[in-house]
């Protein structure tokens, strides 16, 4: 009789672990692959998909980008969703994620560029980026545009894309709520309205503490290594920098991009709510 219960006992913790391992999907080579490529541009642009990571930042990107297929992995779990949920097992998920530690939830989602018609910057500040290059920085400086409510970020043509896996992680799920987009931006500069302030962080600008802010305008920050380009250099009108402390001592030659647009952010803010009509 005690074998007989014994037996009775294996079989059904045998029959529940094989239930579990059917709950679980092979997807195919060819569909790792297609996930997998996503880490380059040439096959984000043909497929017009992205990738993104983490229960967290795959939920944020739910509220602003169509989704085509979120994988869930054995020992993670994903809330409620209407769309294609592949739950697979974690050697696989190691095999699509772009991730040294896989977070258990890859979303595989449809690329959206920003429409710049929306995009008004005599009506509020607008940062403009030109040629930034390391998606660690781009996804920094995303991040910070929304915790500081800049709704709207205008990229030169040749910075990093912004459905670049690092940029998306880097984002930390801020690419939901800022909108991102590209074009030459000398010419779009040059067609705004005259009287919109062009602010620029150059080593020979003003003193931002010394200068008068408005609440619109472009503020521009330039490549990790050159700096803002000598075709928008030329256009901007209010030319500013952060001074060293103390004033008159040597220290780093520059601020890192990332570092530098939050303290910027940060003191256009602080003006706006210490005076919160001005206008430009």
């Amino acid at each position: 009789m005690q074998d007989f219960f014994t037996f009775f006992f294996l079989s059904c913790v045998f029959f529940v672990t094989l239930q579990k391992v059917l709950d679980y999907v092979m997807i195919s080579k060819a569909e790792i692959q297609r996930v997998r490529s996503l880490s380059q541009k040439k096959f984000r642009d043909e497929l017009g998909l992205f990738v993104g990571e983490g229960q967290k930042l795959v939920s944020d990107m739910l509220s602003s980008f169509p989704c085509n297929c979120i994988y869930v992995s054995s020992d993670a779990e994903f809330p409620s969703f209407n769309g294609r949920i592949e739950h697979i097992s974690q050697s696989e998920l190691e095999r699509i994620s772009n991730l040294r530690s896989p977070q258990g939830v890859v979303g595989v989602f449809e690329t959206r560029y920003g429409d710049l018609s929306s995009v008004s910057p005599d009506k509020e500040l607008t940062l403009c980026l030109d040629g930034i290059q390391d998606p660690g920085n781009m996804g920094t400086i995303i991040r910070t545009a929304d915790w500081f409510g800049i709704r709207h970020v205008v990229c030169s043509n040749d910075c990093v894309d912004v459905f670049n896996p690092k940029v998306v992680q880097a984002t930390m799920g801020a690419l939901a709520r800022v909108c991102v987009c590209y074009t030459n931006l000398t010419e779009w500069i040059k067609n705004l309205k005259n009287d919109t302030p062009i602010y620029g962080t150059l080593l020979d600008g003003k003193n931002i503490y010394e200068q008068e802010l408005s609440d619109c305008g472009v503020l521009i920050m330039g490549n990790e290594g050159n700096g803002i380009s000598e075709e928008v250099r030329k256009l901007i009108t209010a030319p500013l920098y952060f001074p060293n402390f103390p004033i008159g001592v040597s220290t780093s030659e520059s601020l890192n991009v990332g570092v530098a647009t939050a303290l910027f952010c940060s003191e256009f803010r602080r003006r706006q709510a210490q005076n919160p009509k001005a206008k430009g």
